[in-house]
């Protein structure tokens, strides 16, 4: 597919402004439902906010880093940037569907690129009980939090919290204990990306908890259900031999990472 048409988006950092005028400039400006291809540039944080908005649109994104990190970012540069977009690698990955249910009986639903994380809102522990497709497997867990990730989150929250690596195309999900105090060296599970995980808040006026999907956050709350949602389906342009896949697998290789 040739990717003529293209809608640029940027951050509000000084670099990522500068940038878009000189790309939009150059190569002109279409709206992003007209866009064959959105380009995204700025940091790994606006990659996830431009996902998150452009979800309902069939345009890939192509990130350039103008942030810090830039690991879901290619190589920022202002020159042939046809292509670069016609020569990209396509990644497709599925996001999270977090149904958080507070105190109160609330329901929210939203979607998580990175990770569903689960955490405490006071000095007390968390208490969790862990449930995977309907069958409990942790009755209760003493920690400061979990977290569920996905294979392209695996290497941002998750890995802190000393959570498995996943490979971009591994149907797999991460389930990570946040500082567990009690079982103090469970160190958490890998599921398969069909699973069903409910997580119960224990003692939930005590100590009470809160859950963020990417950016949204519910607090109070008594229960939270995550499952990957695989009718919804995202797509990220690389540059030939710098994809997610190539960059996970060096990721697990870093000594002083």
């Amino acid at each position: 597919m040739a990717y003529d048409k293209i809608h640029f988006t940027a951050s509000n950092a000084p670099s990522a402004q500068e940038a878009l005028t000189t790309m939009t400039g150059r190569y002109g400006q279409v709206a992003a439902a007209q866009a064959d291809v959105i380009v995204a540039l700025g940091g790994d944080g606006f990659m996830l906010h431009t996902l998150h908005d452009t979800l309902h649109l069939e345009a890939p994104v192509y990130g350039m880093n103008r942030g810090s990190v830039g690991f879901m970012m290619n190589d920022y540069g202002e020159d042939d940037i046809h292509t670069r977009l016609n020569a990209a690698e396509r990644t497709t990955i599925f996001p999270l569907r977090m149904k958080a249910t507070t105190v109160n009986g609330m329901s929210t639903e939203a979607l998580a690129i990175n990770e569903v994380s689960l955490l405490r809102m006071t000095f007390q522990a968390a208490k969790l009980r862990i449930s995977v497709d309907g069958r409990e497997r942790m009755r209760e867990l003493i920690c400061d939090g979990a977290l569920i990730a996905t294979p392209a989150g695996s290497t941002a929250y998750n890995l802190s919290a000393h959570g498995p690596i996943l490979p971009i195309e591994s149907k797999l999900m991460a389930l990570t204990p946040i500082s567990a105090f009690r079982p103090r060296r469970w160190r958490g599970a890998v599921l398969p990306q069909d699973a069903v995980v409910l997580i119960e808040a224990l003692e939930e006026s005590k100590r009470p908890i809160l859950a963020v999907a990417d950016s949204t956050e519910v607090r109070q709350i008594s229960k939270v259900e995550v499952s990957f949602h695989q009718q919804i389906e995202i797509n990220l342009l690389y540059d030939p031999g710098h994809g997610l896949n190539e960059r996970i697998l060096k990721e697990q290789f870093l000594a002083d990472g």
